[in-house]
């Protein structure tokens, strides 16, 4: 091993994570993309529910589906390292994911009234988008299950990058056009993702080998508590923007594309840390199939250390630099002060360590304390956000209050389960030593 390998060795990354992490770069500089084209192309008033429309979507479809991409990575993990194949597993997590895009598209048709009036100023274009996208979603979390537990991370980073850029391909087709609905910005989001999956699917092979049949309880014994964390994970994310929207007067109906635009900017490091978690669960999971606590424990601590380091410096630099960068991606006007980007990009900083943390937990089958750390999070933004009066300053508390009531849970509720786990597997390994080998 050379010098350069034994420095790549040292980095505290999982494998995967610096491929998955261009595509996260390109994935995610597009968004800025599709956005910016938005908001010059339709002005402050329409950008406005199309913010709403891209909060809700990214609160809705990863939240009820990434349980889907995490279940189906881990297991297919566990399932490697054992030397089985996949197949059975694969075609057990469609159903499940096909049956619950079947009920969510179903539910938007009966609320298409209200979310077209309440949220979308009465453009029922972005309820089409929204039924579609749960469709969508469910079979990109699908494939991106497959190909993370597969280890295919190249073809997850392609995954991400080429999503990103058909959105913008269609948004500037859009502008050139001299499109002004809303709505049918809100269709090219959606069918870009769509367009994704198939460049990167079609003719992929290896992903599915034949193994032993999978049961129900291999991939659902922790979908309850995983759809739970997922959807409240992404509503803390993501929910900022509906919430501003439902609180916004009369006289602010531009202020859900201020918030969103500022948003997007001050947690540009969620982008950076994705690579890192979608790389992360199968490896923590494989450690602790294989019990070894040590190399997990290392690997948690190094982790965590990196992204309070990419926390504290990302906050700095976004509070000065923030208003600009916004001002300069989407127009003026539809920036915020640096005071909100400060609490903006600190609530960032500290979601990425419950991340983190809710990976490790998932690791170890601590399904119920990850649910109940993203609870009491959601719970925690939504009494601060109602005991707020100005607009923006009560949902950045909240969104911060609630990054670190979830931190606080976690961590209490995984100190013991990494030492049960520990225990556990120490006192297996004292009996297997103790048992008699018999002289043949």
């Amino acid at each position: 091993m050379n010098a350069a390998q034994r420095a790549l060795a040292r980095v505290p990354l999982p494998q995967g994570a610096i491929v998955v992490g261009v595509g996260l770069v390109i994935s995610g500089l597009s968004q800025y993309g599709f956005l910016s084209v938005a908001s010059h192309a339709l002005g402050k008033a329409l950008y406005a529910p199309l913010s709403t429309f891209w909060a809700l979507l990214f609160v809705m479809a990863p939240g009820f589906f990434l349980p889907l991409e995490q279940e189906v990575g881990r297991a297919l993990a566990a399932r490697r390292t054992r030397g089985e194949g996949g197949r059975p597993l694969v075609i057990r997590a469609a159903v499940a994911g096909g049956s619950l895009a079947f009920v969510l598209v179903l539910a938007t048709g009966l609320a298409s009234g209200v979310l077209t009036t309440r949220l979308f100023d009465g453009d029922g274009a972005f309820v089409w988008a929204l039924a579609i996208g749960f469709a969508v979603y469910a079979l990109q979390f699908l494939t991106r299950g497959t190909l993370a537990g597969n280890g295919r991370f190249a073809p997850y980073g392609s995954l991400l990058a080429l999503e990103g850029v058909a959105r913008v391909v269609f948004g500037v087709a859009l502008g050139l056009a001299a499109v002004h609905v809303a709505g049918a910005y809100g269709l090219v989001l959606v069918f870009g993702s769509f367009v994704a999956v198939v460049l990167v699917a079609a003719g992929r092979t290896g992903l599915l080998k034949p193994g032993p049949p999978a049961a129900w309880s291999e991939l659902s014994n922790a979908l309850g508590f995983l759809l739970v964390a997922s959807v409240m994970t992404q509503f803390l994310l993501s929910i900022g923007t509906v919430a501003v929207k439902l609180l916004a007067s009369p006289s602010e109906e531009t202020a859900p594309g201020q918030f969103l635009s500022s948003r997007i900017v001050a947690y540009v490091p969620i982008f950076l840390f994705q690579a890192v978690q979608a790389a992360l669960l199968p490896k923590l999971s494989a450690l602790a199939a294989k019990g070894h606590h040590v190399e997990f424990r290392r690997t948690l601590v190094q982790l965590l250390l990196l992204v309070a380091a990419l926390g504290v410096v990302a906050t700095i630099g976004l509070a000065l630099l923030g208003p600009f960068i916004t001002k300069t991606l989407f127009g003026s006007g539809l920036e915020l002060g640096r005071v909100d980007f400060l609490l903006l990009a600190a609530s960032c900083s500290v979601f990425m360590i419950a991340q983190v943390l809710s990976q490790t937990l998932i690791a170890l089958s601590g399904y119920a304390q990850v649910a109940a750390g993203w609870v009491s999070g959601g719970a925690a933004f939504v009494v601060v956000t109602a005991l707020g009066s100005s607009l923006f300053l009560r949902v950045e508390l909240g969104l911060l209050v609630g990054s670190i009531a979830t931190v606080a849970v976690m961590t209490i509720l995984l100190l013991p389960l990494m030492r049960s786990r520990a225990a556990t597997h120490e006192g297996v390994e004292l009996v297997a030593s103790a048992t008699p080998v018999p002289e043949i």
